[in-house]
């Protein structure tokens, strides 16, 4: 879990970095295209509008049209201690006012530049804004050497206001984003974490289920049960290749060991030597062919030739042919078939196979002088079969695994009672491939019910 948890890490690492770094790019692109447009717009009006030219312009026609002259002109520049000091010295730098004779009244804010009074000679970079009072230019205001075209001051300082004001609520925005993106990038790492444990072969691997994110939540949930799947799936695998190898080896060394006998003259040439040599095939002739159903089933490539079929005499077929082996074995076989029992559509020969494997099992379980009844009725999800038997029963915990490959009631997992542990999860393939559900259930006499389902001819 060490590998796993420290891949996470890095995982969310990288995601936080490239979620932050997406972030600040749009943000970024977002504040660059705000502010190039702002500083159109604000060109395009200072073209027109005196006061977003020059506020100084504005603040100079307003003194003159109250006090009819320049006299005095000095006191609307003057610059007070104040927050605002620094501002409104930066409106009159590089600024000199001239009368309607071209002679200097005011520069750079002051009177006292050796300028003043004399007629100014603009140099070639100067520009120059006529100032008017009803009608009739009163003087003009130079602007020397400006860095910027005219307005630009005024859209300077809005500009750096704005981008301080967006610095500022980007930290905010990050901030929060932070916050949120831990619970985005969190469980999407461990997801990411856990594929590629999975990936290399760690099928134990869960994601811890976060019950804030919804899709996330739905997300691991489904992680967790594929790799749960996956894990069962070769587990199964693995089992099933160990049974397999475990059911062969047996008849495998029966015919070995008579084989061996009679090449060095153990045992005699005759029918009693080679008998239990022959049956050993015949088990493994039905445990290949078991095996290759189950493969077919699997693939879904297994045919069925679909039809209408009455459930009654196809149970009584079933009962005839395991009649004589009951018999052997002092069992009762009692059919119990309702009369309004409806048709279904199934593969007779393949739903005969597999009701003769449940049969065939319970002869195998049910002690002498019992019976094994085979009920058949009608239910309110179609036709239901039930086959019974007053066996050992199967455990409480065990009903769900008797369908799986293999598997026996006895641990030691000896075959002295028969069967290659195959004969329920053929049944269950067969009965499923049909539309059909089957299942195990304790019976309240003692024994075991095995339940099949099938939906009723429509």
């Amino acid at each position: 879990m060490n590998d796993i948890a420290l891949s996470t890490k890095i995982i969310r690492r990288r995601l936080v970095l490239f979620v932050v770094r997406a972030i600040a790019v749009v943000f970024g692109l977002t504040v660059l295209i705000n502010l190039g447009f702002m500083a159109d717009q604000l060109s395009r009006e200072t073209r027109n509008n005196p006061y977003l030219n020059s506020p100084t312009a504005a603040i100079l026609e307003g003194y003159f049209l109250g006090n009819g002259s320049w006299e005095g002109v000095e006191n609307v520049a003057k610059v007070r201690p104040g927050i605002f000091e620094h501002t409104r010295r930066s409106l009159w730098e590089n600024t000199i006012l001239v009368d309607h004779t071209g002679r200097v009244v005011l520069e750079d804010g002051a009177i006292t530049a050796p300028a003043i009074g004399s007629v100014y000679q603009p140099d070639e970079n100067a520009k120059a804004m006529n100032l008017t009072a009803s009608d009739r230019i009163i003087g003009k205001l130079y602007i020397k050497n400006p860095p910027f075209p005219p307005g630009w001051s005024l859209a300077t300082r809005l500009i750096l206001s704005v981008l301080l004001f967006s610095i500022v609520t980007g930290i905010i925005i990050l901030v929060i984003g932070m916050l949120l993106l831990n619970r985005l990038v969190s469980p999407l790492s461990e997801v990411i974490g856990a594929t590629q444990a999975v990936a290399k072969g760690d099928l134990s691997v869960r994601v811890p289920i976060h019950k804030h994110n919804d899709d996330l939540h739905t997300l691991s949930e489904g992680f967790n049960s594929m790799a749960e799947a996956l894990e069962r799936t070769d587990n199964e695998r693995r089992n099933l290749f160990a049974d397999i190898a475990h059911e062969l080896r047996t008849p495998l060394t029966v015919l070995r060991g008579r084989l061996e006998g009679v090449m060095d003259g153990v045992y005699p040439l005759s029918q009693e030597v080679i008998a239990p040599a022959l049956a050993e095939t015949y088990f493994l002739e039905r445990l290949v062919e078991d095996l290759r159903i189950l493969a077919l089933a699997d693939a879904h490539q297994l045919h069925f030739e679909v039809r209408d079929v009455e459930i009654g005499p196809l149970i009584q077929r079933v009962i005839d042919l395991f009649t004589a082996q009951a018999s052997e074995h002092s069992i009762t076989l009692r059919p119990v078939i309702d009369a309004d029992v409806p048709h279904v559509q199934v593969d007779p020969q393949r739903l005969e196979q597999g009701i003769s494997n449940l049969l065939d099992n319970a002869l195998r379980y049910a002690p002498p002088n019992t019976t094994i009844d085979l009920v058949v009725r009608k239910s309110t999800d179609g036709v239901e079969i039930d086959v019974m038997d007053d066996g050992p029963g199967v455990a409480e915990e065990d009903l769900a695994l008797i369908f799986n490959r293999f598997w026996r009631g006895e641990k030691s997992r000896t075959r002295s009672s028969g069967g290659s542990g195959l004969g329920l999860a053929i049944t269950k393939q067969l009965v499923e491939a049909q539309g059909g559900t089957i299942r195990a259930l304790k019976r309240s006499t003692g024994g075991l019910i095995i339940r099949i389902v099938l939906p009723a001819k429509r």
